[in-house]
């Protein structure tokens, strides 16, 4: 299974690429995943958040590959349990590569909304866009030890 997330922005705290990279490590016997960072577009005078979404949509756009199943991180998106996910996870994998793509501070444009196949969100509570990235790298392993019956998730 192939797995790609396109995060807006470099991850800034240490503790976060450490997590980060601890996951990457432990789902490499399940899924090769790869994360694609995009720089992220400063707010200025001339930058509303509404400028600043569209630039970082046009980036965006550009890194979505044609045929994979695109699932945008947002707080309007499904939620599910973590079994939940994990068999949305087999599902979509049985079908076709998949995208998750984390927008930037602002969120994402409504025309990246409009493009995803599906929209899904972590947690009914908010976290920061750099901090999604290690918490669905943690689901994703999450996920494939419920799919292998592994104890992680009990």
């Amino acid at each position: 299974m192939s797995i790609t997330i396109i995060a807006v922005g470099k991850t800034k705290q240490s503790f976060i690429s450490q997590g980060i990279l601890e996951y990457q490590k432990r789902l490499r016997p399940y899924a090769e995943v790869n994360m694609i960072i995009v720089p992220d577009v400063k707010l200025t005078k001339t930058n509303t958040i509404e400028i600043v979404k569209e630039k970082e949509a046009v980036t965006l756009e550009k890194k979505l590959p044609k045929g994979d199943h695109i699932c945008l991180l947002d707080e309007s998106g499904k939620e599910y349990t973590s079994v939940g996910f994990a068999n949305w996870l087999r599902e979509i994998s049985n079908q076709r590569s998949l995208t998750f793509v984390i927008g930037g501070v602002y969120g994402t444009a409504e025309r990246i909304k409009q493009r995803a196949d599906s929209v899904l969100r972590l947690s009914s509570m908010t976290f920061t866009h750099q901090m999604t990235r290690l918490f669905l790298y943690e689901q994703l392993y999450r996920a494939y030890t419920i799919l292998q019956n592994k104890k992680y998730h009990y």
